[in-house]
Order: C-alpha cells, then structure tokens, then sequence
C-alpha cells in the first residue's frame, strides 16, 4: 500500500477529490479527509487501486506526492520492534512497565490491574460491560472519596488501530497516580472530582489489529446480509447519526451500524454515564493530526456552551504549545474537520 497526499489547487479539485470517497471498488482509506483547499488529504491506497486513482488524478491535474513509498515497509518494522520488546521479562509493577512502546491487550489490561493493586486508595477498576467478543469494557476509576462526585470521562482507542490513544492512555493513568499529591492542577481536580479513564474502548479491533490487520479500526460484529464486518464505533451515537460524514454501506471504514447503539462498546459507556448522571467533561483521544475539537460534528449550529468552549480550546492550546511547541488547530468538529 502507498499513502497518497493530494493537495487541491480549488474548490472544484476538492470536490473531484471528495468523489474518490464514493469510489468504494478502489477500497481507499482516507486518513486525513477532504476540509479546505488549504488542508492536504492523506488517503491510504491498495495497490490494486494505485494506477487507477493516479490516472484519475493525473487527468484531472490534481497534485499528489508519494507521503510513504510502502506501507508494509513500516509495519514489518513496528512488529520487528514489538517481537524483540515482547523478549524481555514482564514487569512486575507499573514503574518498570515500559511506556515507550506499544503494548498487546493482555499487557494493557495487566498493567490496569498492577495499577490498581499499587494504589488501592485511588485506583479502582469497573467493568462497564463486553465487547460483542465477550472481553471485559474496563474502566479505570480514580477517586479520593466521595459519592458520586463530579466527573471527568476520558477514552482512548475507539478507533482500534490509533495505537498512540492507548499507549498515551496507559500514560495518563500512571501520570495521575503519580502526580496525585505533587502537582497543584491534578490534585486540585482529583480533591474534588473523580476521573473515569477507559483506555482499550474498542477491544476487539485492538486485538484484531494485533493479530491480523494493523490497519482496522471499527469494531467485530458481523453485519447482516454483508461479508464486511464491523461498525465505526465513533458513528454510532445517538447524535446526530446517520448524518454527514457517516455510512451507510457496512463495507465503508465509517459505517454507522444498523442503528444508533447498536455497538455494546458504545451503548456500554452511555449506559454508565447516563446512570452516574454527575459527569461534567467527556473528553475522547484520537490520533492523526493535532487538533482539539468541540461539538458539535453533525451541525454548524453552535453548541450553547460555544463561547466557553472555544475559550477554553484556545486556552488549552497554547498550554500545549508551551511544552514541546506542538501547533494544535481547534474549533468545533464540524468546522475544523468537516
């Protein structure tokens, strides 16, 4: 597989590149999806594909540069990096776990447990419910007392192969233990408010990106009356679904499902917050591209809390910045990606 960045001199170009989206013969995955004429588009494509999307976009004078020459190339790499880390002994607690690396499911959910076994009086976990393959939707609970204090909900990896969200999710969990009586802003937060922390939310593609395609990132229900398997877990809420930028073809990397919930991964975290009813921020981790989002996705209605939104947005932002200059976009979804 090639990945492709195709850059659009104007709006007709962009709208020629959005066509390839419907060109599901061509199995394209778009890893950054069409915005502006100012914003590339990286899109993924197989090799049976290659000379036909070059052709049409030669013909239609779009420009395009080779952004990864072989996928595969880099894939051998990062599992020739895993195998050889995989050698050495497991770690007997959290502060050996090494957080450098990617880590299988086992040993993600083995470093949950070590977590909590370590911080008793912080840390607990929940099981919020099963993946449709029947493995455990773990939450990691960190409080400091209380009944149904304020919330803070935080998931990684609801797109199975964004690998960063998890491992950056193990991160957090050790980050907030450790700091947890060290740094003001965190202990300030946890004084007052519970964090809840699920960092595998899509178990089954996680292991499925382990153990048979990097690249899948919906989830492992089979569909009914189609051969392609999974929903996009992150098309499946009760918002605005069905809308722009979600599928209807079961085949199609944004496939919504047959209705709204239908995912036990997602319906499982609605379920939960809905019942706990005190949860103040909901905060979900991707990965590709630095930006910080806000509702709302599905319409450019503003959200009625945009001011505030926004102002915290350009505020977290340049927090961001100030550590390693890392230039973060930010805006409601629909604007900023969309």
């Amino acid at each position: 597989h090639q990945v492709l960045r195709i850059v659009a001199k104007d709006d007709v170009q962009l709208s020629l590149i959005k066509d390839l989206e419907d060109m599901i013969e061509f199995e394209l995955d778009f890893w950054r999806g069409v915005t502006d004429v100012a914003t590339p588009v990286d899109i993924r494509v197989p090799m049976h594909s290659l000379q036909s999307v070059k052709i049409y976009l030669e013909t239609q004078d779009v420009e395009y540069s080779i952004m990864i020459e072989d996928l595969q190339v880099l894939l051998d790499e990062e599992q020739e990096e895993m195998e050889s880390a995989a050698r050495v002994a497991e770690p007997r607690n959290t502060d050996s776990f090494d957080f450098s690396r990617y880590h299988s499911i086992s040993e993600i959910y083995s470093f949950q447990d070590m977590l909590v076994a370590e911080n008793p009086n912080l840390v607990s976990k929940v099981v919020i419910g099963q993946s449709y393959e029947g493995r455990p939707l773990n939450v990691l609970k960190f409080s400091t007392g209380g009944t149904n204090r304020p919330a803070i909900w935080i998931d990684t990896g609801i797109h199975s192969r964004e690998w960063v969200t998890q491992a950056s999710g193990t991160w957090f969990a050790k980050k907030i233990v450790t700091d947890y009586g060290r740094d003001p802003a965190v202990t300030a937060i946890l004084n007052k408010m519970d964090i809840f922390l699920e960092i595998v939310t899509n178990p089954d593609g996680y292991f499925y990106t382990h153990t048979s395609n990097r690249m899948w990132r919906k989830t492992r229900k089979p569909n009914s009356g189609s051969s392609c398997v999974g929903v996009d877990p992150n098309r499946n809420w009760d918002a605005g679904f069905g809308g722009p930028g979600a599928s209807s073809n079961p085949c199609s990397e944004t496939y919504r499902g047959p209705s709204a919930h239908s995912e036990s991964e997602v319906k499982s975290i609605v379920d939960f917050v809905k019942s706990h009813g005190n949860f103040k921020a909901f905060i979900s981790i991707h990965s590709y591209s630095q930006m910080l989002l806000y509702p709302y996705g599905y319409t450019t209605t503003p959200a009625k809390d945009q001011t505030e939104l926004h102002n915290l947005a350009q505020r977290a932002i340049t927090d961001l910045a100030s550590l390693y200059g890392t230039r973060y976009r930010f805006g409601s979804i629909i604007n900023t990606i969309c």
